[in-house]
């Protein structure tokens, strides 16, 4: 027995645990005598909350009460913006808390002991495996394209009568390409209308492509659809743990029983209502984010490296064995980056200072990303 074991008597987690991969957050950067360092890993927006938000935010004091547990008048703000009902939006800390309240209300293990599939894109977001293991159901990942779009037709096929839910992430985080209206109908109707096919648009708001996804109108038309977005991204309220899933009542009668109850604070509540209430703001900041993503991208175009088409407030850099190394290059230059070993290194679009600066170390730098 290990000392550890010793001191906790050898209390031991459930087995799925060692099995987990372990969530790696963005790591903040180094100090770098004589630079200002820049934090380029997490897909923070770079620009704080709006005025307004942070006023409101200085207001409140009744944080001796517990939240609405319904967050009713955030979803009553939602339901305006969104043209939805408001009983068709359940709030939760984040969209992975959102995420997290769906997987444990349609996708687990079942009475007879068999694990439901959840099938999802890989490389796709982080958390998922880490969410859909710890729910109790198993993982069915099915790789990218060579220039990082989910394969919908792999997906289709891996659907077998365990299958209970479908991640679709568009923006792909961390390869950046999005999710086509037409390709995303076509899969949504092979998909058996028992499963749930969830739409996690996280980025949403930094997308400029031509006929991209949009999961409210897939929502609206296919019952076993449901949408997931936040307020961490383009509206700098990271922090604060804020997001929502969209999804007709048939499902949301049951998610209700799951989720968590006070998820969202009242101080997160307030924020994301005055972030909404001031929409045009937030879009004036988020194009400003899409102009420097635009001059990133055209920038390494420049330099001959292949970069899958980027619609989030990222990039990715193919970079393969050599990833480790870019980072660590990066993080010698006062800028951290997200890079996934012998895959490739993901950037997030930080101030206009850290993009010049990334983009010059992409000059320096000899071994370009591998081409698709």
């Amino acid at each position: 027995m290990t000392s550890s074991e010793t001191v906790t008597g050898g209390i031991q987690p459930r087995p799925v645990v060692a099995r987990l991969p372990r969530y790696a957050a963005g790591r903040p950067p180094a100090a770098v005598a004589g630079l200002t360092s820049y934090k380029l890993s997490s897909n923070e927006n770079p620009l704080p909350p709006l005025p307004a938000v942070v006023e409101a935010i200085a207001q409140q004091t009744d944080f001796n009460r517990y939240p609405d547990p319904l967050s009713s008048g955030l979803r009553a703000e939602l339901s305006g913006f969104l043209g939805v009902p408001a009983d068709d939006i359940v709030t939760g800390a984040g969209s992975l808390g959102a995420l997290n309240q769906l997987l444990a209300t349609f996708a687990g293990r079942n009475d007879d002991g068999t694990a439901d599939e959840v099938i999802y894109a890989w490389r796709s977001f982080e958390a998922y495996p880490i969410s859909v293991g710890l729910a109790g159901a198993d993982s069915v990942r099915i790789p990218v394209t060579a220039d990082g779009r989910h394969d919908l037709p792999a997906m289709a096929a891996a659907v077998t009568p365990r299958t209970r839910m479908i991640l679709l992430c568009t923006p792909n985080n961390p390869t950046g390409p999005v999710l086509r209206t037409a390709e995303t109908e076509e899969f949504i109707r092979v998909v058996p209308p028992h499963v749930v096919v969830v739409i996690d648009e996280a980025y949403q708001e930094f997308v400029r492509a031509e006929g991209a996804v949009d999961g409210i109108a897939m929502y609206r038309k296919y019952p076993n659809v449901v949408v997931l977005r936040t307020f961490s991204k383009a509206h700098g309220l990271a922090g604060l743990r804020v997001g929502y899933s969209v999804s007709n009542p048939g499902l949301t009668q049951h998610l209700r029983v799951a989720a968590t109850p006070f998820a969202v604070s009242q101080i997160a509540e307030k924020a994301a209502t005055v972030s909404l209430q001031n929409y045009p703001q937030v879009v004036e900041r988020v194009q400003r984010l899409v102009e420097e993503r635009d001059r990133v991208v055209a920038g390494l175009h420049s330099l001959g490296w292949a970069v899958p088409d980027a619609q989030g407030n990222f990039v990715w850099l193919d970079l393969g064995a050599e990833s480790a190394d870019f980072a660590a290059l990066a993080g010698a230059r006062g800028l951290s980056v997200r890079a996934f070993p012998g895959e490739g290194v993901r950037v997030s679009i930080g101030e206009e200072q850290a993009n010049t600066r990334f983009l010059q170390l992409c000059v320096d730098y000899t071994r370009a990303p591998r081409r698709s």
